[in-house]
């Protein structure tokens, strides 16, 4: 594996780089911890030319890697790709997206199940379905998310038949930027922080993300560590968020309640909603980069989801028209969840075999396609 070990020495020397200089880091969790920490490398560009050298010896899963580093940190630089073909070479998929009448049925599933907990359509929805599923302090979060883990690991675990260890760490932090929580770690060592400024949390929440952030990212980034110990791999072992496995990893920890728990109402009705949501924002991700003014985006979101504030619609908008990272990153989310929603009413061997395999390989969409043949496109059919 002498050739993954050279692309996995530069990743750690660009992580080093961009940290050092205030940038998002390039690896969010490393599952081939030791070694020391990277001398960082000298500037992007010399980062980038180093990449294109390996990218000619490379053949595999370590090429489709290469290409999503190249066409990433290629964005960092001031390329801009069009947008199909930026989230092809990042995110393993396409962004043909999904039809205005398919997102209205959504909608109408969506107040539906809303509509059977009491929870009208309007400003206060969210707000209303926070409620119902209990209010909670923020001080009681960590705790909270930690006694819900708890009792959800063993389900999770029959479920993947993952026997990997893993060790939890929760901090709060109080960010201005989009995500509420946010995981990271190295081996067996998971890291869970909450970030105060956006987050809001309820009971129901708990449960969620436990099931999201640390039985969804933390186990299965710590079942990949596993892996990687045990024996050789071919893959780069060292996960991010511009990375095809982005699509799976976020597909999978939305859509666990569905599996799991497609008995609780609340849970489900919260999923189902934020299924919802991430198609609509999906459809303003292809607006805005098709050069959709900023006006007609912002109303298109504010009809679609009445309780967003200007904040966040703005928000949205800078960072999956302008951000480098976000202009991919955040395409995996609407295309995991869609897809891995429809897996979950599929048949049981083909649930069982997908689940058991997003914990031992980094799957791209290509891999889940083979999986399942007769499942939806990854990314949409089109509109």
């Amino acid at each position: 594996m002498e050739l993954r070990d050279e692309v996995e020495n530069v990743l750690r020397a660009w992580d080093a780089y961009e940290i050092g200089h205030g940038g998002a880091p390039v690896i969010d969790f490393d599952c081939a911890p030791g070694g020391g920490a990277p001398e960082a490398a000298p500037d992007r560009l010399a980062v980038y030319r180093r990449l294109v050298e390996l990218r000619e010896r490379a053949t595999g899963v370590v090429a489709v890697r290469l290409d999503a580093d190249l066409a990433y940190l290629g964005a960092l630089l001031g390329e801009r790709l069009p947008l199909d073909d930026y989230v092809r070479a990042t995110q393993g998929c396409g962004v043909a997206g999904w039809s205005d009448a398919y997102v209205a049925e959504q909608a109408e599933e969506v107040r539906k199940a809303l509509g059977d907990l009491g929870i009208g359509w309007g400003a206060r929805a969210n707000a209303e379905l926070r409620e119902v599923e209990g209010l909670l302090d923020v001080k009681e979060a960590p705790d909270a998310i930690r006694q819900a883990a708890e009792e959800l690991e063993p389900v999770v675990r029959a479920a993947t038949e993952c026997s990997a260890p893993y060790r939890l760490t929760v901090e709060t932090v109080d960010l201005d930027v989009y995500w509420a929580f946010w995981l990271d770690g190295v081996g067996d060592h998971v890291r869970l922080r909450l970030n105060l400024a956006n987050v809001e949390f309820t009971e129901v929440g708990a449960r969620q993300f436990a099931l999201h952030e640390v039985l969804g990212h933390g186990l299965q980034s710590a079942a990949l560590t596993k892996q990687a110990a045990d024996g050789d791999v071919p893959w780069v072992r060292l996960l991010s968020i511009h990375a095809p496995q982005s699509v799976m990893s976020e597909g999978i920890a939305q859509a666990w309640p569905l599996f799991l728990m497609p008995e609780d109402k609340v849970l489900t009705t919260r999923v189902r909603l934020g299924h919802y949501m991430q198609l609509v924002l999906a459809q303003v991700h292809l607006a805005i980069n098709e050069g959709t003014s900023i006006s007609v985006c912002a109303d298109r979101v504010r009809d679609a989801l009445p309780w967003w504030s200007d904040k966040a619609i703005a928000r949205c908008l800078t960072d999956r028209g302008a951000d480098p990272q976000h202009r991919s990153y955040m395409w995996s989310y609407p295309a995991g969840i869609e897809w891995f929603a429809a897996l979950a009413e599929a048949d049981q061997a083909t649930r069982a075999l997908v689940l058991k395999d997003a914990y031992r390989l980094p799957l791209a969409p290509d891999d889940l396609a083979a999986r399942w043949p007769a499942g939806p496109p990854v990314g949409g059919p089109g509109v």
